[in-house]
């Protein structure tokens, strides 16, 4: 039997049944990628298996770094077969690693390739995976397609002018690609020449003048106004935790004025800005409907060496371990007071703190929407087989699986969709396991609408995207 097979990781009947019948056929809404919209306006073709597969991987490039792989095949600038065959011989010693079931998935699900990836059998699935990528189906528009993917919302700096999202909405394409609002940058005072570098830049794109506080408001307005008219719904920041200290509009003021004249702000003065402008931004999404995106708990460019001959996100980052419970609960709280708190979706990094987000969710549900705070799938460093697990199993202790609005790709890569499958399988085996010990009844007309649900209408009902 091939690796890769019709029952994959589906351990009981029931978990068959489940995953085929009523899993397997549901769309795919991605509501989290940092997959780039040029490609998709302008459906770019893919050279090589190198290109599509191992450029901006940081996941494979720690794995064969780890593997004692020189950074000359990662980063570097080896040829691209020379790279592939690097992956090929990393391949077999990820076993255990979610990277070998994705690698497997990959080929089969894209390419039609059983065969297991290593040195001797890689010079031929070379060979076969780049006549595929040459064919219509497996360019960005066609992977699409075939996938099933209904919606894709992108990552976007707030100066950005969208050209390739209106372009997009303008075109034949079936999947519907959103751009999502992530202001992270605005927050930078603590480095006062990217700070100040990034407001030029907004200036440009808003026409606003920014010379104080409030007319730094004003652009953010704007631009927010801009992203809206062009279809998004959802906005986004990565952050160590949240930012929750009590700030004045004078105090905001006077931390910018400082880093507008060139100083950095300090810790003290980069919480209170920070919070301030966090605030701000919870209020604008909560006016306009949107659902807003927490990404807490990572601790980035842990490497320094490799920031700085590299850049960022290459495969330098980890877990974090800050305590994130009262800053949290004081951000919600605030806006949860004002009347002001949005649809929000927090995803935890750290799964030491995984109860403390299954909980923490539940103390701002108010009645209005089903599920109004969410906790996102296992994310980054735990959006493996354990690790989804896991947070499912947390959550249900907690909340509500039932409303979970379930998988993301969070990826920059057109070959990860399979990660949806992969989740939909640990869903159904994690739920066929519990028909088989008597802890949930063996009911379609029960576990049918829950499956379906988690896998798209969930997401299709909460996130209110037309797709």
């Amino acid at each position: 039997m091939a690796f890769i097979h019709d029952d994959f990781l589906l351990q009981t009947k029931t978990a068959r049944r489940l995953y085929h019948e009523f899993a397997a056929g549901e769309p795919i809404l991605d509501y989290h990628t940092h997959l780039p919209p040029q490609e998709i306006a302008e459906n770019r073709p893919y050279d090589n298996l190198a290109d599509v597969w191992l450029g901006g991987d940081h996941y494979k490039w720690r794995a064969m770094r780890a593997a004692g792989v020189s950074e000359d095949f990662c980063t570097g600038d080896k040829p691209p077969f020379e790279k592939f065959m690097a992956w090929a011989r990393t391949v077999p010693l990820t076993v255990r690693n979610p990277l070998y079931h994705w690698t497997h998935m990959e080929l089969v699900r894209y390419f039609g390739i059983n065969e297991l990836l290593n040195e001797q059998t890689a010079p031929q699935i070379w060979e076969a995976a780049n006549e595929r990528l040459a064919s219509d189906e497996l360019t960005p528009r066609g992977i699409l397609a075939k996938f099933n993917v209904r919606c894709v919302c992108s990552t976007d700096d707030p100066v950005d002018d969208l050209r390739w999202h209106k372009q997009l909405a303008e075109s034949d394409l079936a999947t519907r690609v959103y751009p999502t609002f992530r202001p992270d940058r605005v927050l930078d005072v603590d480095r006062p020449e990217e700070f100040n570098g990034w407001i030029g830049k907004l200036e440009a794109a808003s026409g606003v003048a920014i010379s104080s506080l409030a007319t730094l408001l004003d652009a953010l307005r704007q631009r927010h106004d801009y992203f809206h008219g062009v279809g998004c719904r959802l906005s986004d920041h990565g952050l160590e935790r949240c930012f929750a200290a009590n700030c004045t509009e004078s105090q905001a003021a006077a931390v910018f004025d400082k880093v507008r004249a060139g100083a950095a702000a300090n810790p003290d003065e980069h919480e209170q800005f920070a919070s301030h402008l966090m605030h701000f931004f919870g209020v604008l999404d909560a006016e306009k409907g949107w659902t807003k995106q927490l990404h807490l708990g990572a601790l980035r460019n842990a490497n320094a060496h490799l920031m700085r001959t590299l850049g960022r996100d290459v495969g330098g980052d980890s877990i974090g371990d800050w305590p994130q419970a009262a800053a949290l609960a004081g951000y919600l709280g605030r806006l949860a007071d004002e009347g002001s708190l949005p649809k929000v979706v927090i995803y935890n990094l750290n799964p030491a703190a995984n109860s403390v987000f299954a909980t923490m969710i539940g103390n701002f549900q108010d009645g209005s929407i089903a599920g109004k705070i969410q906790w996102g799938s296992g994310w980054w460093f735990a959006d493996q087989w354990d690790g989804m697990t896991e947070q499912m199993n947390v959550l249900s202790n907690q909340g509500l699986l039932s409303q979970f609005i379930g998988m993301l790709t969070d990826s920059r890569s057109f070959l990860s969709y399979p990660r949806h499958e992969y989740f939909r399988r640990c869903l159904c085996d994690l739920l066929g396991a519990d028909v088989q010990r008597g802890a949930v009844p063996d009911c379609d007309e029960l576990l049918a609408p829950l499956v379906k649900g988690i896998c798209f209408g969930n997401a299709h009902a909460y996130l209110g995207l037309e797709c």
